[in-house]
Order: structure tokens, then C-alpha cells, then sequence
């Protein structure tokens, strides 16, 4: 029902525009929900709350297209349209502490649902979506999520062969069972491509076997996801845990993984290096870096790559010495300095997160590359206009 609200209000959308030239936007559509209610009344048992939010939904997606940030909204399938959401407190509740416990939902009613939260607090939105054969809720809550560190500095570097790398010459390696895993799903996709696949334009439907085995590779990938995201989060928390003062370095994923130009022999290779791209999750490690720090009340500072070339640069003497991808140990062409390629990359990023640092709080902003706590860079900012303000109340005392 919700995915059929969805698609009448994108049509309403288009055809308004297409046929008056009159844009439609979120407030006209919440307005219409109780004269729509009239004429489709199997709509009157969902929450008002849960329908404005699927019409948000919509508007979102407008947005984002005005925005530049999507294509055009497209409309959606049943099996491609994923739940509803309470915006608010009403329609629903939980009861439990974080833990396991039970949620009601209005029309439904009570239904058991297992979760651990790390931090729990006041529920203020609820999500039901259904994902993989099963339902799952999620839940926003009004909390303080604290997370313990030390005073501790380091710098870090991202790669393929080793997967993070710390200034302090401590390296993480992508773990064994991911490419065990991995290998799986490899044969499991084999299987896949010897079933009939369906084929929409010619009207040929999938067979049985290729609808099991098509089954069995999402179950083995979504097992992959969770041990990856497991992996990274333990190694993320436990960087945060003994540092204050993080420096990683900015990387455009995207570029990175692009396929091959047209034409080039070496299409393998730049398929292997994509692979072992992803699957570290170089994005996906520094987005978890940042809001970890910021809930432990340190900085996460990403270094311009481009401009500071750490695997070029000396950490030592700070001049660059030209390497290739081949070239796994540092050796500097001025100074002579010897050291892992990784490693001093990463030493490269903490002395650049280190001035950053000693500008800041000399008084100056943190650069943009700077993903800490908004908090603090807010206190410093009225401690800097403070100041500029007692001085300028002295002067005109004196007369000045």
C-alpha cells in the first residue's frame, strides 16, 4: 500500500507538471491525504504520520534531482520498495532497554524482535523494512553515545597489500575467512550462470534451479558484508580507543575503482585492483574513523592527498622521491631515510594532522578535510570571537 501511495504521488507529479505546468511539492500532496483517504478507504487503517512520510519520501527524491546528486525518480515495484517509516512517537512502541524485547505497531500489533544497541536512549523513529527474506526495524534513538580514548596520535595508510598500516609501523591484514568466503561465492556464481537466467524482453522466466542458486549467492554475500563490517569496526574501535588524533588521507573511491579504458590490455589487472579495493572499504573505514572520534571527543583529520603525495614524500626530510606500485620500501634520494612504504606514508599524514592541530589552536579553523567533533570546533570558534570582542571593548575604553 505504502508503494502504491508512493508511485499515485510521483504520477500526480508528473502529469501536473506535463500537462498544467504546475509543480506539485510536499506540502499540496500532505494537504490531499484526507480527501484521498475518502476515495481509497483501505488507507485509513495506516498511520497519517507513516503516509507522510512515504510522500516525503517522494520529495526527497525530487530533490535530489534538482539537487544534482540523482536521476530522475523513477517508480517502484513492490519488490523493489523496502517498508515505511514512523517520522514520529505515534503508531508504535518498544518495549525493552536496547536489548531483546518487543515492538508494537499500530494495526499489526505486538511483535518479538531480537538486537543488541550499543547505546540506547529515547526512541524517536522507527523504519520497518523488509531486506532478504526477513523484516527488520530500525530504530533512532535520542542518546549520548560516549566512547573512550587516549591522548594517543597516529597516522594511518590505506592499501591493498596490507590493509591499514599506522604510523607507529602496526599493520592490519585483510583476515583469512574473507577470502575463504570469497572463493565461495566465486563457485556458488559459477553455478549460477549454467541455469536459465530469465530474460524479460524475450519473455523467458528464470528456471527453479537458477532461482535456488540465485538465493544461495545472496546468502553467501550478505555473510561476506557482515564479516567485513565486523572486521572493520573492531579495527576502527580499537584506533579510536588509543588516540585522540587520527590522520588518514582523503581518497576518491570512485576514480580509484573505474574500469579500464577502452582498448587496454591490462583489463584484468584493473579488475583484480578494484576487487582488492572494495574489499577493504577504504570509504566505508573513514566514515566509521570520524563519527567514532567525534563520540570520543577527538579528530579525525584527512590529509589533501593530491597536494601532499605521502607515498612520494619523506617523512623525514619532506622532500618527494618518485615510486612506482612496485616499489615497496621507501628510500629517500636527499636524506638517505629508509623505512616501509606504508609506514611512511602514514608518518607523512601525522605530521600534516599535527600542524593542522597547531594552527587550530593558535586560533585558526581546522582545514576542511577536518572531520572531528562539531562541538569542539564550535567552542573554539566562540572562544576565538570572544576574545576578538574583549579586545575591541578594551580599546574603545582606552579610547583608542
Amino acid at each position: 500500500m505504502h508503494q502504491a501511495l508512493y508511485n499515485a504521488a510521483l504520477y500526480n507529479r508528473k502529469t501536473q507538471y506535463q500537462k498544467f505546468g504546475h509543480s506539485v511539492d510536499y506540502f499540496e500532496q500532505q494537504n490531499c491525504l484526507p480527501a484521498f483517504k475518502e476515495v481509497w478507504t483501505e488507507y485509513k487503517a495506516l498511520g497519517s504520520q507513516a503516509l507522510q512520510a512515504t510522500l516525503k519520501r517522494v520529495d526527497l527524491a525530487f530533490l535530489r534531482f534538482f539537487g544534482g546528486l540523482g536521476g530522475y525518480p523513477k517508480f517502484k515495484s513492490a519488490r523493489h520498495y523496502k517498508g515505511w517509516t514512523y517520522p514520529g512517537v505515534a503508531g508504535w512502541k518498544v518495549e525493552g532497554q536496547g536489548g531483546h524485547g518487543h515492538l508494537t505497531i499500530s494495526k499489526l500489533g505486538r511483535l518479538q524482535m531480537r538486537g543488541q544497541a550499543r547505546t540506547w536512549g529515547t526512541p524517536t523513529t522507527c523504519t520497518i523494512f523488509f531486506q532478504h527474506g526477513n523484516w527488520y526495524a530500525s530504530i533512532t534513538v535520542l542518546c549520548v553515545p560516549i566512547r573512550s580514548t587516549d591522548t594517543g596520535a597516529v597516522g594511518l595508510d590505506l592499501g591493498c597489500k596490507e590493509a591499514v598500516t599506522l604510523s607507529t609501523g602496526q599493520q592490519f591484514s585483510k583476515p583469512d575467512f574473507l577470502k575463504e568466503w570469497q572463493q565461495k561465492v566465486k563457485l556458488a556464481s559459477k553455478k549460477l550462470r549454467r541455469k536459465r537466467s530469465p530474460n524479460w524482453k524475450k519473455k523467458v522466466k528464470a528456471s527453479r534451479r537458477w532461482n535456488k542458486n540465485r538465493q544461495l549467492v545472496s546468502k553467501l554475500q550478505r555473510k561476506v558484508a557482515r564479516q567485513r563490517e565486523d572486521w572493520q569496526h573492531k579495527i576502527t574501535s580499537n584506533i579510536v580507543s588509543g588516540n585522540s588524533l587520527i590522520a588518514g588521507e582523503q581518497l576518491s573511491v570512485k576514480n580509484m575503482t573505474r574500469k579500464a579504458k577502452k582498448g587496454s590490455k591490462r583489463k584484468a589487472q584493473k579488475a583484480g585492483l578494484n576487487r582488492s579495493i572494495l574489499e577493504v572499504g577504504f570509504s566505508t573505514i573513514g566514515k566509521m574513523l570520524a563519527y567514532k572520534s567525534a563520540e570520543a571527543g577527538g579528530f579525525y583529520v584527512e590529509s589533501p592527498t593530491r597536494q601532499l603525495k605521502p607515498s612520494q614524500r619523506c617523512a623525514k626530510c619532506w622532500e618527494l622521491t618518485p615510486k612506482t606500485l612496485a616499489d615497496r620500501v621507501h628510500i629517500c634520494q636527499h636524506c638517505g631515510h629508509q623505512e616501509d612504504r606504508d609506514v611512511n606514508a602514514a608518518q607523512v599524514n601525522l605530521i600534516w594532522a599535527r600542524g593542522q592541530e597547531m594552527s587550530s589552536l593558535d586560533g585558526e579553523s581546522l582545514s576542511s578535510t577536518s572531520r572531528g567533533s562539531m562541538k569542539q570546533l564550535g567552542a573554539k570558534k566562540r572562544q576565538k570571537l570572544q576574545a576578538k570582542c574583549e579586545a575591541e571593548t578594551t580599546r574603545s575604553a582606552c579610547g583608542g
